[in-house]
């Protein structure tokens, strides 16, 4: 399985992604040398569709299907693409807050830790639906490493499409997101625009 290995810290300042959008509280001290060289069109864009893959943990061929899949469905391409990236496993897991960083949020789907509707799902990129409730399995959440999440996660600020309860580490997924809901510092207009050349 590919995995990006790139230092976070570094890459969010290359991408101008502040690192508490991926559940790092660090901050970098180093200043990136900025040129005075105007970036082009392509440039911006090509920026834009990056950041989004970084943000969500996606690779490149995933990203592209996820961006052929919004294209066919009914209503604006962009919205449908970050609609479809909001709704992976992984990152409703992080959003719960049963995970601190996306890149754990992924790592527990992928260990098993999670049940989707009763039922145990280690895939990533599985897309949650309305209605879907998601919890912790029981003999995972009385591990020292769940009780360290719960205790650092405590008191962080949910999405209003879920209704999430931290002691119990369950959530529900009371509406699917839409676009506004979704705080992502991210221009999907300029991923479609680079798609569609």
């Amino acid at each position: 399985m590919a995995v990006d290995k790139t230092p976070v810290l570094k890459r969010c300042r290359s991408l101008g992604i502040e690192p508490s959008v991926l559940g790092y509280d660090k901050k970098s001290n180093r200043k990136l040398n900025t040129r005075s060289r105007k970036m082009s069109e392509y440039g911006m864009q090509l920026r834009e569709k990056q950041k989004a893959k970084f943000i969500y943990g996606v690779l490149e061929k995933p990203f592209r299907n996820y961006y052929e899949k919004a294209d066919k469905m009914k209503g604006m391409t962009g919205e449908n693409l970050m609609v479809m990236l909001e709704r992976r496993l992984d990152n409703v897991c992080f959003r719960m807050g049963f995970a601190r960083t996306r890149r754990e949020a992924r790592q527990v789907v992928d260990h098993k830790h999670l049940l989707v509707n009763g039922k145990c799902v280690n895939l990533p990129s599985y897309q949650i639906k309305k209605g879907d409730v998601i919890e912790v399995k029981a003999d995972s959440k009385s591990t020292q490493r769940f009780k360290d999440i719960a205790e650092t996660t405590r008191g962080r600020l949910y999405p209003e499409w879920m209704e999430v309860d931290q002691e119990a580490m369950k959530g529900t997924i009371t509406e699917l997101p839409k676009r506004d809901q979704i705080d992502v510092p991210v221009n999907e207009m300029l991923i479609v625009e680079l798609y569609s050349k």
